[in-house]
């Protein structure tokens, strides 16, 4: 089969390489409009679920992913002048442009031809068997079909920006600053490299009273290090415009979703097909696993359009969950002052629960409390299932000397 993979993200760059497995034979070329080591962003995360796939998929690439990879295990929030930090589930962090040479180079060792520099237009797709819109969330390939795929794109109420800091953070680090405006707030996790991703969100009020919408982009930067200094520890804030550039953007975010994934011989994979707030982390991972999938869709019906059904349908049932975790924590950080004026530690807790759908409509001190609860009482079902076994022993022993 020949396979046009257009986009050398993740996705694309991980399915040419699946299929390339699976298949030598296959004939799968990757087009990249960007030059080879150009990228957007700064690291990206994931966990132990996706290292385990990764690893029944391809181990090479899984093992160069991970040795490059930062851990960490704990969540740190800070609230004004308080701190709270918890200890939580592993999750790992790499930078995006360090991902992307890893599944470059493997492509390339199974014979995929990868293509920078190489910009493929909607009225020109290239030709081959299957056609994959990799292109992200504004793919050129998926807007010329944009009535048949039934896109729609919802814009959240908030105001975000993607930095990068020299600060290295040793835990998943959150601050929350009132800054006469309003909130506004930031989230940060090392990459390696010496580097951490953080990314800083507000309400259009905050925005707007702080100036953010008409300050250069080095005035920006240099108001968000004096409103987060005690976490940056005098590192600096790094942006992506040129020097002297205008405001940089803040937009807000785009959720993505299409009525159909495929037409004819042309699918679509990761953002282009779908998009998930930023708050959970998923990005990467969906867009992997999307992966993962159409390649064994493909490798199981022998029929393209089963294939492609196939694919669309085991996709859409995995994704609701993570849909409706993604609204949800969108939605919670839109209504911060619901939440912000509890104690650190409690603000902290509901800020992992923000995936509830029940949250939203119990008051938070309530909801705490409830949450608590619910946790005792399952250590207590925790308890009597280990107890239980060792009772009955004992009880059996006790009638045996009897």
């Amino acid at each position: 089969m020949k396979v046009a993979c257009v986009g050398g993200g993740p996705a694309g760059l991980y399915l040419s390489i699946l299929l390339k497995r699976q298949d030598p034979s296959h004939d799968v070329t990757v087009h990249e409009r960007n030059p080879e080591g150009s990228t957007y962003g700064w690291g990206v995360t994931y966990w132990h679920g996706l290292l385990d796939r990764m690893r029944s998929c391809d181990p090479q690439s899984a093992r160069a992913v991970e040795e490059r990879s930062v851990r960490w295990s704990d969540g740190v929030a800070h609230v004004g002048d308080l701190t709270t930090r918890h200890h939580g589930d592993e999750g790992f962090g790499i930078g995006r442009h360090r991902l992307l040479e890893i599944l470059t180079e493997r492509a390339r060792e199974l014979g995929v031809t990868v293509r920078f520099e190489d910009e493929i237009t909607a009225g020109e797709p290239p030709e081959a068997d299957l056609v994959v819109a990799a292109d992200g969330v504004h793919s050129a390939l998926r807007a010329r079909h944009a009535g048949h795929f039934g896109t729609r794109v919802l814009l959240g109420r908030n105001h975000y920006v993607w930095l990068g800091t020299t600060k290295v953070f040793d835990a998943f680090t959150f601050s929350f600053v009132d800054s006469g405006h309003g909130w506004i707030w930031c989230y940060g996790y090392g990459y390696g490299d010496g580097h951490s991703t953080c990314v800083v969100e507000c309400a259009p009020h905050t925005y707007t009273g702080l100036g953010l919408d008409r300050l250069a982009e080095r005035d920006q930067l240099a108001l968000l290090e004096k409103l987060f200094h005690h976490v940056l520890d005098g590192h600096p804030l790094i942006g992506r415009a040129a020097p002297g550039a205008g405001a940089a953007p803040w937009p807000n975010f785009r959720t993505l979703t299409n009525r159909t994934w495929y037409r004819d011989n042309l699918v679509l994979l990761g953002d282009a097909a779908h998009t998930t707030h930023y708050s959970i982390g998923a990005g990467t991972t969906l867009a992997l696993e999307d992966a993962v999938c159409l390649a064994g869709a493909l490798r199981e019906h022998p029929s393209l359009p089963q294939a492609l059904a196939a694919y669309e349908s085991r996709r859409r049932t995995a994704l609701l969950s993570t849909q409706s975790a993604a609204r949800l924590s969108a939605q919670w950080y839109e209504n911060l002052p619901r939440y912000i004026r509890l104690p650190p530690h409690r603000m902290f807790a509901l800020l992992g629960q923000r995936h509830s759908p029940l949250l939203p409509y119990v008051p938070p001190q309530v909801y705490y409390g409830l949450d608590k609860a619910a946790g005792r009482l399952e250590a207590l079902r925790r308890l009597k299932r280990w107890l239980g076994p060792k009772v009955a022993r004992s009880v059996q022993a006790r009638a045996g000397r009897e």
